[in-house]
């Protein structure tokens, strides 16, 4: 076979063909079955991990499509496990500008995503330094409803704490309450100021601040107040329909540079409301977990 017929091995769909064969499903989180004949991700699996259909991930790799949304790169780019030059080579490859190093960044890097892998049914989700949710895992869908449901641009926690409107909140699908909600509420401001101070060339970022001071006056009175803090611990009550009230402690963890915010809830040991959570796991998300459509 000669150049002029040869496949291309080096376009977006040769690329994401390559990345999904090398990445083993339990780098993934996923389990592997005995007698298993592919040794990397299969097809149905990256459109899982993706959040987005079978037939879009063939499509992508047979070159049938070829500009994939910047959201749609990004996402394969965490489900792939890419590292930050791999990930900026597939916006390269679908046209797209990489993100610039001083915007807030939803890439998770693929030792943060082994490290999530380890951590499973405990309710997971990570957000980027704009409060936008960019991961979750089967346990944070089982227990607060699965944010599946809401378009990938409204998932938003700082948008749910201060809606514009009166649309109900998009994150969590039970009611939640809180032991500080005015805390809380302050410390979500005041973590976004600092992340204007660490991403000020930010588009997404400064837009949500416009919208949030613009439509919703709670924002806007402790926005004035200056506050400069990060979000670290809560403790949520979640009234789920299944299991009843569960209370969690709610710790965030960031991840450095990127400023990602790894949200984790637990139970008490030996509590009632570690079985109940144990129990929303087992009975698995409301809907399927799809981070895109």
């Amino acid at each position: 076979m000669d150049s002029m017929t040869a496949p291309d091995s080096t376009g977006l769909g040769a690329m994401i063909r390559m990345w999904r064969d090398r990445l083993p499903p339990s780098a993934a989180g996923l389990p592997t079955a005995p007698g298993r004949r592919t040794a990397g991700l299969r097809r149905e699996e990256l459109a899982d991990l993706a959040g987005m259909s079978v037939d879009y991930v063939v499509r992508l790799e047979q070159g049938r499509a070829t500009t994939p949304s910047a959201s749609v790169v990004a996402s394969l780019a965490r489900a792939l496990h890419l590292s930050m030059a791999e990930r900026d080579h597939l916006y390269r490859l679908a046209h797209l500008v990489p993100p610039a190093p001083g915007t807030v960044s939803d890439h998770l890097p693929p030792g943060v995503q082994r490290v999530l892998a380890r951590l499973g049914d405990v309710a997971v989700a990570v957000f980027a330094a704009d409060w936008q949710l960019i991961w979750w895992n089967r346990g944070w869908a089982a227990l607060l409803g699965d944010p599946a449901a809401s378009p990938p641009a409204l998932r938003n926690f700082a948008r749910d704490r201060f809606p514009v409107d009166d649309s109900p909140a998009r994150l969590a699908r039970w009611p939640v309450t809180e032991t500080d909600r005015d805390a809380t509420d302050a410390a979500v401001v005041s973590d976004l100021r600092r992340a204007t101070g660490r991403f000020p060339e930010d588009r997404r970022l400064a837009a949500l601040i416009r919208e949030l001071n613009a439509g919703n006056r709670r924002f806007a009175r402790l926005w004035v107040e200056g506050g400069v803090a990060a979000h670290r611990e809560d403790h949520k009550t979640i009234d789920h329909p299944s299991v009843g009230p569960v209370t969690v402690d709610c710790d965030t963890l960031t991840d450095g540079d990127r400023e990602l915010k790894i949200v984790i809830m637990t139970a008490v040991p030996g509590s009632e409301d570690e079985i109940k959570l144990r129990l929303t796991a087992i009975a698995g998300p409301a809907v399927a977990t799809h981070p895109l459509e």
